[in-house]
């Protein structure tokens, strides 16, 4: 037997090597908002009898986001539950400014106002209805680091 184990470098070629997988309160409400607000494409979904969904893959941006219910006999919250998060998602766009108001249609909130940003993206700053942070973002200049370092630098001076 001369059989490769796998490995890191041995995966199925349609398996990102970062996928984010999202757990909320009403997952079949979730896809369809993700769906509506940021154009997503489901790629399937397991339902548990009851309507529970342990698992679902829909694509955005080019990457898969996973999704599924919460399961608190496991320990598998997510930020309604949990108060908060600390992460958010960034998508870029074209136009951040249909592509937010596409998203409070979708029932989206608008954490700040849109504006064009330090580091040469106009950006959107969501929350949506299940507790996620999102930052839509357009390029419309590019910036060195150097540049985005003296920016930064100058917008905390008092």
């Amino acid at each position: 037997m001369n059989e490769k184990a796998p490995s890191s470098e041995t995966k199925p070629s349609d398996t990102p090597q970062l996928a984010f997988a999202l757990v909320v309160k009403d997952a079949p409400a979730a896809l369809d908002f993700y769906t509506r607000a940021f154009g997503a494409r489901e790629k399937y979904r397991l339902t548990e009898p009851s309507g529970r969904v342990g698992h679902a893959e829909m694509t955005l941006g080019g990457v898969t986001l996973m999704l599924a219910d919460e399961y608190p006999e496991y320990g598998i919250t997510g930020p309604q539950s949990q108060g908060g998060t600390t992460c958010s998602l960034n998508l870029r766009v074209d136009d951040v400014d249909v592509a937010a108001q596409r998203a409070i249609d979708a029932g989206a909130t608008l954490e700040r106002p849109i504006k064009d940003e330090f580091y040469g993206d106009r950006a959107a700053h969501l929350r949506d209805p299940f507790g996620h942070r999102w930052a839509l973002n357009a390029r419309i200049e590019d910036v060195s680091p150097e540049e985005m370092q003296r920016r930064f630098t100058e917008m905390f001076k008092g």
